[in-house]
Formats: structure tokens, sequence, C-alpha cells
């Protein structure tokens, strides 16, 4: 089950200051993590329990995913050819809340707009790769 945290929209004026902030992270299988989050604009307004259950069902697996699929920063501990045996490829959805932090997408995308990509790389597939031969050369969506 997706878990997310639901705090008030602030609200200044009229207009809404919420943005989301998507948490993830990335865990070996010693079960150490290291986390990070992206902020998204919301012009659209889309509540929190909606995109909760888009990511819900683009990440069935115990929340998993490719993070290089969605454009999102890779946060392995490991760097090129130094891969342990407690490494491997994916990364995890944690959870959403709404902020007041300005947005930091580096491309510039929408929640809407991310959800769009993370629906559409979930309906392509995940697409493990074996980080014990390095990290692959990656363009949007697909390995060169």
């Amino acid at each position: 089950m997706t878990t997310f945290f639901l705090l008030p929209k602030i609200m200044i004026g009229a207009q809404s200051m919420a943005n989301i902030r998507f948490n993830y992270l990335y865990r070996d299988a010693g079960n150490y993590k290291k986390w990070a989050s992206i902020v998204f604009s919301n012009p659209q307004g889309l509540t929190l329990h909606s995109v909760a259950s888009s990511f819900a069902n683009a990440f069935p697996e115990e929340n998993l995913f490719i993070a290089h699929q969605i454009r999102v920063p890779e946060v392995f501990f490991y760097t090129r050819g130094n891969a342990t045996s407690d490494d491997h490829c994916f990364h995890e959805f944690h959870t959403i809340e709404q902020t007041l932090e300005p947005p930091n997408d580096q491309h510039s995308r929408t929640i809407g707009e991310f959800l769009t990509e993370v629906q559409s790389q979930a309906k392509r597939g995940w697409i493990p790769f074996d980080p014990h031969e390095g990290l692959p050369h990656r363009v949007h969506g697909s390995l060169a």
C-alpha cells in the first residue's frame, strides 16, 4: 500500500501555494538507505490522493522503479564499476507531500507531466540493468 502525507493547502489570498514533493530512496540489500526528493509545481491542482493512486498503479511491485526511465536523479551508493553484492538497479517510491518549497525538477515538469511520464514508462515496463556491469549510458527512457 502506498503511503502519503496529507498536509493542509496553504492559502495566501486566493492562490494555493502547494507544490508536491516526490520522496524516494535507494535501499540496498543490507537495508542501507539513501534518500532524495523532487518538488514539482501543481498548477492543475491535483490532490495528493489522486497522485498517490497514480503512483501506486505505476509502481505495483513494492513501489520499485528505474530512476533514469523517469528522469529523476539516481541515488545509488555505488558508482561505475564498484557495486557490491548488496547493490541492484531499483529505486523505491516512498511518499508524496504538499510543500511550500519551490519546484526543483531539472526538467521543469509539473506533477501532472511527471505522472504522465511515470505512467508511460510503467506501461513500457521497468527495464533492469546489472550494476556490476557498470551504469548504462542513458537516453531518456532507454539505453543507448
